[in-house]
């Protein structure tokens, strides 16, 4: 183990990885939880180190709840980019949506009856595939459980990082510019669609970091993660309640009311939270039209799912649970965090195989 992670002393600075190369995205800031799929498992920094290269090109099926969003689509970056470099082959299904769960059942069921060596998913919820999971892990096929978090003990791997703690980061930066004792200040949430693993982790840490401040969080509005779903649900959530001051939530929804906010005249009035980065959002900051996010490198977390399922295929050490490490990105430091290893590139289209 001691050659795959080398601890980090606490008070090391958060450095990037650099670079958009296959060759050069590690050694990578992490973080690993210990005891493994812990809820309270004690977190402790590391250096990720994947293989140099697999021994053989195993079979991964890969099955995500949708492509309709660049998020995904960094996901997507890491895992096929990662799977060229170590030389394996990859067989990626996207689901239509959050909506979807029997349909990213079918998919995976397929996936595996096609010969898979190893399944990685993000899932639809947190609870749904228990069943299927189940079922793949008797035929004794590594499951490894990337960004969106899966409750079956049976995944043998996961790939992400705390929802919890990406809400708490956004909820901890709004509670800092308006503590206890301040005016308070009405903020419109937005957290994704129900029921989802990620949701209900990341509602839970924005909702305990306000705690004690001077921000009163209106009843948070669910919904799928498209833009016009999200459009319309922070529409319908200013003209219900003009005062709001923030609004906050899905990358999406940060993307989707930059438009809404520019409509309305309420550029400074009103300003926009994401509680993850995508690339719209980080071109928001950078314009100076979204606030902050949290940057929970999705590419990095796509290529380590890759390294832990071909880990696992070849009887080495591997970390069961690990994820890189978060950092909060907003006007102050956007011109010196480098996109790469945090977003795809630009012009980066969909890689199915």
């Amino acid at each position: 183990m001691k050659s795959l992670v080398r601890v980090l002393l606490a008070s090391s600075a958060l450095v990037l990885a650099g670079g958009a190369h296959a060759a050069d995205w590690y050694p990578y800031d992490a973080a690993k939880i210990d005891p493994p799929f812990a809820a309270d498992g004690k977190s402790s920094d590391v250096k990720y180190v994947p293989l140099e290269k697999a021994s053989k090109p195993w079979k991964l099926c890969v099955s995500f709840p949708h492509m309709k969003d660049a998020y995904w689509l960094g996901v997507d970056y890491g895992v096929a980019e990662e799977s060229k470099r170590l030389g394996v082959k990859m067989n990626l299904v996207e689901a239509g949506g959050y909506t979807e769960l029997n349909k990213q059942i079918s998919q995976i069921e397929d996936c595996v009856a096609s010969g898979s060596d190893a399944v990685i998913i993000g899932a639809i919820s947190a609870d749904g595939l228990n069943k299927v999971i189940g079922e793949i892990a008797k035929k004794k096929i590594p499951v490894i459980d990337l960004v969106n978090g899966i409750s079956s003990p049976e995944v043998s791997a996961k790939s992400l990082v705390s929802f919890y703690t990406m809400g708490a980061e956004t909820g901890s930066y709004l509670a800092k510019k308006h503590p206890a004792g301040s005016p308070e200040v009405v903020v419109g949430w937005f957290p994704g669609p129900a029921g989802a693993g990620w949701v209900e982790a990341a509602n839970k840490g924005f909702m305990d970091a306000v705690k004690g401040s001077a921000i009163k969080v209106l009843e948070p509005k669910y919904g799928d993660t498209g833009k016009e779903v999200q459009a319309k649900l922070v529409e319908d959530a200013l003209q219900a309640a003009p005062n709001i001051r923030y609004v906050a939530g899905t990358a999406v929804t940060a993307e989707a009311a930059q438009g809404l906010i520019r409509e309305r005249g309420l550029k400074g009035k009103v300003d926009l939270l994401a509680f993850y980065m995508t690339p719209g959002v980080y071109e928001g900051i950078k314009r100076g039209l979204i606030m902050a996010a949290p940057a929970d490198s999705m590419v990095i977390q796509g290529r380590i799912a890759v390294d832990q399922a071909v880990r696992i295929l070849e009887g080495k050490d591997y970390v069961k649970h690990v994820g890189p490490k978060i950092f909060v990105v907003d006007s102050a430091n956007v011109a010196t965090v480098p996109p790469a290893n945090i977003l795809p590139p630009d012009g980066f289209k969909p890689v199915f195989n």
